[in-house]
């Protein structure tokens, strides 16, 4: 297991380091570049001129590259100039991050707790009206754009009903911040109407950005299902006259999740790309909507450390299901 951990280990450092080479020259390959980026309209040759050379920028390429990595190792990505000028670009992604993971979290935990049981139901009773109709509702959920549904969710919720929050995170109830996660800080600190608040403020985006996990999760448990239940070894354990439950949890259940493991893992990693989307519509100040803001004001210093940092979160996760996976098959420990 030791080993397995550790092949993964150095594949995820390989990966990191040649997306951070791509993302680099990529980059600096936009039209306009970092120069014109903080100059704007009052950019003349002079002051272009300056900025290259404090930057660095008129050394050759691969020096800029060796001094990047240098830079990023010490967790200096630069300042922000747009997305909030002057501030560390390492911060803003540490004070946006508990927001998107708070998001993401209960959007993966709707995604799962919908999708995984309908998933065995449907398989249960494949061909059934219930099958076709939750087939139906998948479907719709993969081909429904994130940020369509987000406004239809938001104008019937919020706008036109006023249910739930328009947008942000939390209402202005001077609550006391701990950890970021403001579920979290309203419990430790026993504000639950700030954990209230909270939470109503998840409902619409989480929904939102949990319709594409819940769909894909729902069709592989169901397709997956159905396969196990096929095999001989499940046919043999009712002719020897087990129950039920012991079918459901020893034979069909445990081989069935493998396959949704790993794809439970692949969509908690692109949770990041629906949250630009989700989060851009309902301000909720996360990493997805800074990195919308980025780009929108050609943050070179934010988008480095944002799109870096997303690869990273998605390698680790990737290795923690690798790691899951291994656990429930050990026989991919020596693959």
């Amino acid at each position: 297991m030791a080993r397995f951990i550790l092949r993964r280990l150095l594949q995820m450092v390989g990966v990191v380091f040649i997306l951070s080479l791509l993302l680099f020259f990529w980059l600096r390959s936009l039209p306009g570049g970092t120069v014109s980026a903080i100059l704007g309209e009052r950019a003349t040759p002079e002051t272009r001129e300056a900025l290259t050379k404090a930057f660095g920028l008129d050394q050759p390429v691969w020096v800029q590259y060796l001094k990047f990595l240098g830079r990023a190792a010490q967790g200096d990505f630069g300042v922000s100039t747009r997305v909030l000028p002057g501030a560390d670009a390492l911060s803003i992604f540490l004070d946006r991050l508990p927001a998107t993971i708070e998001l993401s979290f209960f959007a993966l935990l709707i995604a799962i707790a919908l999708g995984i049981p309908l998933g065995y139901v449907s398989a249960r009773r494949a061909n059934s009206p219930l099958d076709s109709g939750l087939v139906i509702v998948s479907l719709v959920g993969v081909a429904v754009p994130v940020f369509f549904l987000a406004f239809l969710l938001k104008y019937q919720f919020a706008v036109d009903h006023n249910w739930l929050p328009v947008s942000g995170r939390q209402d202005n109830l001077g609550c006391t911040r701990v950890t970021n996660f403001f579920v979290l800080d309203g419990l430790l600190t026993r504000e639950f109407d700030c954990t209230a608040s909270a939470l109503k403020h998840l409902v619409l985006p989480s929904i939102a950005l949990a319709t594409i996990p819940f769909a894909v999760i729902y069709r592989i448990t169901r397709a997956s299902v159905l396969e196990v239940l096929g095999e001989d070894y499940v046919r043999t354990a009712e002719s020897k006259g087990l129950t039920a439950r012991v079918i459901r949890g020893r034979h069909v259940l445990r081989n069935a999740l493998l396959p949704v493991v790993t794809t439970i893992g692949l969509q908690t990693g692109g949770l990041l790309a629906g949250a630009v989307l989700t989060e851009t519509v309902f301000n909720f100040g996360g990493i997805g909507s800074a990195l919308a803001d980025a780009f929108r004001g050609r943050d070179y210093s934010v988008l480095q450390v944002l799109i870096l940092a997303a690869a990273a979160i998605y390698v680790i996760i990737n290795l923690l299901v690798d790691i899951a996976y291994a656990v429930i098959d050990p026989r991919v420990r020596t693959r």
